[in-house]
């Protein structure tokens, strides 16, 4: 009896211990799983930083931490980009994502896209899924004879009884900050238009220390398929009255749509239509030897009314061919719209639609150019479309 019974209390411990391990005891909380995937990024013409992004998959209770480094390619850090070998990813609890913040050192040489990688190291409070990644610098220099054109309209740099008040000539290795600042994202309804784009600083360059350069591009950001920029002048250089002489080559093709335009500086205040808008120079892809020159107004946005003219080209090319001067003189109670000094539009009060007030009298207007990609008046991109689109601006000048 007595080894029967010790026989059972052995037997009853073992079923115990097996039972705790089975399910009796506490088990592990599952870790989140950390992946990085390939990337491509345009290289630019001057540094700008990246965002490669790091994904969590599963429940992510409390901060995850991981290690990453670079791995030199083709392209080597320190030359092409900014690498390392001891960063640390600090994912904060209940993110889903995280981003890895690469700098890229831009240039203006022609040369092969490259590569490097990023390799994820030493999870805390984590596991690792896809741990390697590989990233693609992709050149975007091309030779200036391929995208200056080499012809082209030139005003004068002074005018009889005018003054020359402000110019940019954009003889510099960057943008003067003093006069222009970067509108960012796709704005509020695609900026009112449905606009397709995402604009962001990289995509603007100062090239050959001559021209202005806005790029449109075919590329996946922000979650949107293209990016592109928008540049401001608003509370730096403002101006009533005066001509103004922009320069400058169009890109073109399907879904483009440049722009060279004004708005009242009491646009915050009063708001669009009200503050008024003056389009110096805007075109539409799908016609490259057309531009328009169009005034927007209206006490609000239901009683939004627009008057305009367009200029086609005079030998039937395509505005992208060749530089061309867009120009308007304006004063008071009156606008006039040129093309090469060839006036083809010219509005006053009288021109009022629906009794709507005639805001451009009230005081002083800034600039904004821009590349939009999609919208309502361009549609979109299609098959025939090429990108890079670029719009070239050599200067902008005022005289009063």
């Amino acid at each position: 009896m007595t080894n029967n019974y010790f026989l059972f209390l052995l037997f009853f411990g073992i079923i115990s211990i097996q039972a705790c391990k089975d399910g009796g005891g506490e088990t592990e909380t599952p870790k989140p799983v950390l992946s990085i995937s390939d990337a491509q990024f345009q290289e630019g013409n001057s540094n700008n930083t990246v965002q490669v992004v790091v994904t969590v998959t599963g429940e992510n209770p409390g901060n995850a931490i991981v290690s990453y480094a670079t791995i030199d390619g083709t392209a080597v850090g320190g030359s092409d980009f900014n690498g390392t070998s001891d960063g640390e990813l600090v994912i904060p609890a209940n993110a889903t994502q995280a981003t890895i913040n690469i700098t890229l050192r831009g240039d203006e040489f022609t040369e092969e896209d490259e590569e490097f990688e990023i390799l994820l190291l030493n999870p805390t409070n984590a596991t690792l899924g896809n741990e390697r990644a590989t990233i693609t610098i992709l050149n975007d220099d091309i030779p200036s004879g391929e995208i200056i054109p080499t012809e082209g309209y030139v005003t004068p740099t002074s005018y009889p009884g005018r003054n020359l008040v402000w110019a940019d000539e954009f003889q510099a290795d960057q943008l003067d900050n003093t006069s222009w600042t970067h509108e960012i994202g796709n704005g509020s309804s695609g900026w009112g238009n449905n606009e397709l784009q995402y604009y962001k600083a990289e995509n603007t360059s100062i090239y050959d220390n001559e021209y202005l350069v806005i790029e449109a591009r075919e590329e996946p950001f922000a979650g949107f398929n293209y990016t592109s920029s928008r540049l401001v002048t608003m509370d730096k250089r403002e101006f009533q009255y005066g001509r103004v002489d922009i320069r400058a080559a169009l890109p073109e093709g399907q879904g483009l749509w440049p722009a060279l335009w004004m708005l009242g500086e009491d646009f915050t205040t009063t708001g669009w239509p009200a503050c008024g808008e003056i389009d110096i120079m805007e075109l539409v892809g799908h016609t490259p030897n057309r531009v328009h020159g169009t005034v927007h107004y209206g006490s609000s946005v239901a009683q939004h009314q627009f008057n305009g003219g367009s200029k086609f080209t005079s030998d039937g090319s395509k505005y992208s061919e060749k530089f061309h001067v867009f120009s308007i003189i304006w004063e008071e109670d009156l606008i006039q719209f040129y093309v090469d000094d060839v006036l083809y539009y010219d509005v006053d009060p009288t021109e009022m639609n629906a009794g709507q007030s005639y805001p451009f009298n009230n005081g002083p207007f800034f600039f904004i150019f821009n590349v939009a990609v999609g919208g309502d008046w361009p549609g979109s991109p299609d098959a025939s479309t090429i990108f890079p689109q670029r719009m070239i601006v050599d200067y902008i000048r005022v005289f009063q």
